[in-house]
């Protein structure tokens, strides 16, 4: 052999093992961007409270419907003004919606319940929706709400009104149409008819206004909707998705104001948002469970509801069609609200 041709392997060997360097780096570098990733995300949902006797007894409540595909999720969320932090008792929630992420994961409904619903509580005879969470915890909520839906919940969350806050304001604020001015005297504030850029603080003050809206509370629940589907508009757009810093300050805001049944795994969790990276704002379908008119029942204002038309509904949220029964009834939420 030549000395050049043996220095002209020994060459050609330099830049296979140069390579063979980079591609450990890169590698490497993958394998800590995912520890890291791992970590962040390991952080960011084991922060999230668990609810030690959330959900109610399985004697008594409903199986799961044969025209249900058993990989939708069914979530009950109440929200509360502080965390229960077990505390639950005595709190009443001034926002209930049951959530349905359909199995193919393509859409996301959401019916929400007034909170003055007149219903049957189990043990406690008639009253309002929003007492059972105050008389029985969340494990009477979800079993109220099962009993008068015949729908299975399989998870319950808590959420903190203050998380909504820091949300609102992770994503940089929300923009909201008020078609007629209103004026709110429990809070001494003046909503002007216009275009409004809401913040954090503002964006509460929005939502818990009843006195002074004409539907009151049902005019409250398309207040409440309005902004989730502003949030969630902002929350899935491109521009937030790829920023990272961003999104970890949205996931932060909710992880550290939420309870959930102990029963739903961070793991779990996880899974279930990262189905529904490619979920957009057109995907999100609100509707309010079908009423009949308010009343009073003693010196109780409340609400009431069309059973005949809520049983209808029901069937098509179990069947994953609520956006059926939206288009064939005109439920849809409008783009403006009061």
């Amino acid at each position: 052999m030549r000395v050049s041709d043996e220095m002209d392997g020994t060459q050609a060997k330099k830049p296979r093992r140069a390579v063979k360097r980079v591609l450990i780096g890169l590698l490497v570098l993958a394998l800590l961007g995912a520890g890291i990733v791992w970590v962040v995300q390991d952080r960011l949902f084991s922060q999230i409270s668990p609810l030690s006797d959330a959900m109610p007894a399985e004697a008594g409540r409903p199986t799961i419907a044969p025209e249900t595909d058993p990989n939708a999720v069914t979530v009950l969320l109440l929200g509360s003004d502080k965390r229960a932090s077990g505390k639950i008792k005595g709190e009443r929630s001034d926002t209930m919606m049951v959530a349905r992420v359909a199995a193919d994961r393509k859409s996301v409904s959401v019916i929400s319940i007034p909170r003055d619903s007149w219903v049957e509580i189990p043990g406690h005879g008639k009253g309002k929706i929003n007492s059972a969470f105050s008389l029985g915890g969340t494990a009477l909520a979800v079993q109220t709400v099962e009993n008068m839906s015949g729908v299975r919940i399989d998870h319950v969350a808590v959420v903190d009104w203050g998380g909504f806050k820091d949300l609102t304001d992770a994503l940089g604020g929300i923009t909201v149409k008020i078609p007629k001015t209103t004026y709110d005297p429990y809070r001494k504030k003046r909503w002007v008819a216009g275009t409004h850029k809401l913040d954090g603080e503002e964006a509460l003050l929005y939502v818990r206004q009843r006195v002074g809206l004409p539907g009151g509370d049902l005019d409250r629940v398309k207040r409440h909707q309005n902004v989730i589907r502003e949030l969630a508009s902002k929350t899935l757009s491109a521009g937030t998705l790829s920023n990272p810093i961003t999104v970890y300050r949205v996931l932060d805001s909710v992880t550290s104001n939420v309870e959930i049944d102990e029963g739903w795994r961070p793991g779990q969790m996880r899974s279930l948002a990262f189905s529904l990276r490619t979920l957009r704002n057109d995907d999100l379908y609100f509707a309010t469970i079908p009423v009949s008119g308010t009343g009073m029942e003693g010196k109780q204002s409340v609400v009431r509801i069309d059973s005949a038309e809520a049983e209808k509904m029901w069937a098509a949220f179990k069947r994953d069609d609520v956006p059926g029964w939206i288009s064939a009834h005109d439920r849809a939420l409008d783009k403006t609200v009061r």
